[in-house]
């Protein structure tokens, strides 16, 4: 694993770190194993790996600082790890809802040591990233989750809230603007997950039921952790025939307490929507503080949503956008077409009064900020972007797989 600091001006490189990681686990072609993002402040880089946990090093000379190990996060869909640690005040945030030791970490950012933690043992599989809400009340950390938006305190690590208002699992990362957490959240359900990719794909024999064999078939060589299947089987096998079936599933994969979606009726068939939530609340606001909640057709599994001002842009992969009205929700523009048909996995992002959608294919799409779809060029960078552009001192970062890029008002530079 290597980690690399350039001249944010020039691109020379300054240093260079890299590090052994040891045996590491399959993942899915799309991911990477050092997909996380790094976060930093005026003295310090920090940053995740799965197997190396949580590490500081100095950001002038890239010697290390601390380490935190972390339980290494298993997941049977070989997703992989993808969520990256945030920075709020003194303290360095890492969220990590995997299938077997799912928590929310809170760790001093000058010596490493952990000021609080969140068992989130009620979640499934996650890859939201933690956010903060600014209110009359004063700063919340919020979390999305299984099922529920979480509102924590950033002191002490308690929940305040929670509203249960979610889906069975989500990758998009709310936006808090004005005291209002917007999301876009679209989730296929975890029954339907289980038997699409195993039943039906890995066994063949679409009998609409799931046994640890076939599990195992589906993951490959390497064994599956038994406390993966006392976690999951055996909360699920009711009947004890070593099988899970109907309802089992959803009892096996989600946690009692968190039956994720019940409040609105959800079931194992796709669902998408957005809502806006109001933070400040203390306990159930569900029925208290939920503003407004719309069923679109139109949202994306994995890239997140982009406020800018009162209008709420989604885009999805095939290259559609579709603008919200952040007031009530209602829609303002699309589904339109950004002229560049790709998947997209990084969310768009707002500077210089423009919005920047970066494509898998290589390509960034430049829109214009309004209330109509008004795109203004689509420019070629020649290579695969998953990553979320940065803006920093008036330029525009990009990290395509093999190289990094700075376009500035007076040119690019990679």
């Amino acid at each position: 694993m290597g980690l690399f600091a350039f001249d944010a001006t020039t691109g020379r490189q300054l240093w260079m770190r890299s590090w052994p990681v040891g045996d590491v686990d399959e993942i899915h072609k799309t991911n990477s194993l050092a997909s996380t993002t790094p976060a930093a402040d005026s003295e310090r880089v920090y940053f995740y790996f799965s197997t190396l946990g949580l590490v500081a090093v100095d950001a002038q000379t890239g010697t290390d600082v601390w380490r935190q190990e972390l339980p290494v996060p298993y997941f049977v869909f070989k997703w992989g790890a993808g969520v990256s640690p945030v920075l709020y005040r003194d303290l360095v945030l890492f969220c990590q809802d995997d299938d077997l030791n799912p928590a929310f970490y809170a760790f001093d950012s000058r010596t490493g040591s952990l000021r609080w933690k969140d068992d989130r043992s009620d979640m499934a599989v996650n890859y939201t990233h933690q956010v903060i809400c600014e209110t009359d009340h004063g700063d919340e950390i919020v979390v999305a989750g299984t099922g529920l938006l979480v509102g924590y305190d950033p002191d002490s690590g308690h929940r305040r809230w929670h509203a249960r208002t979610l889906l069975r699992n989500i990758k998009t990362t709310p936006v808090c603007h004005d005291g209002v957490i917007y999301i876009s959240v679209q989730s296929g359900g975890i029954a339907n997950q289980w038997l699409a990719s195993v039943d039906r794909v890995e066994t063949g024999n679409s009998d609409g039921r799931l046994t640890r064999e076939e599990v195992q078939a589906f993951v490959g060589k390497r064994p599956v952790p038994e406390a993966f299947f006392r976690k999951t089987f055996d909360r699920g096998d009711q009947n004890g025939d070593g099988a899970l079936e109907g309802a089992e599933l959803d009892l096996a994969f989600l946690h009692p307490d968190n039956f994720a979606g019940a409040a609105f009726g959800a079931t194992d068939a796709a669902e998408q929507y957005i809502l806006a939530v109001q933070g400040g609340g203390s306990g159930d606001v569900t029925a208290t503080h939920v503003r407004w909640r719309h069923a679109t057709n139109h949202t994306d599994h994995i890239v997140s949503p982009l406020v800018v001002g009162e209008r709420m842009l989604l885009v999805k992969g095939g290259g559609i956008a579709t603008c919200f009205d952040t007031r009530a929700g209602e829609l303002q523009f699309g589904p339109a077409r950004l002229r560049n048909e790709s998947d997209y996995f990084a969310s768009p992002v707002f500077g210089d009064g423009k919005i920047y959608v970066a494509a898998e294919n290589g390509r960034v799409v430049v829109v214009a900020d309004g209330p109509e779809l008004k795109v203004l060029e689509v420019n070629e960078l020649g290579d695969a972007i998953l990553g979320t552009p940065a803006i920093a001192d008036g330029s525009l970062f990009l990290r395509t797989r093999k190289s990094l890029f700075c376009i500035h008002e007076g040119g690019r530079t990679p």
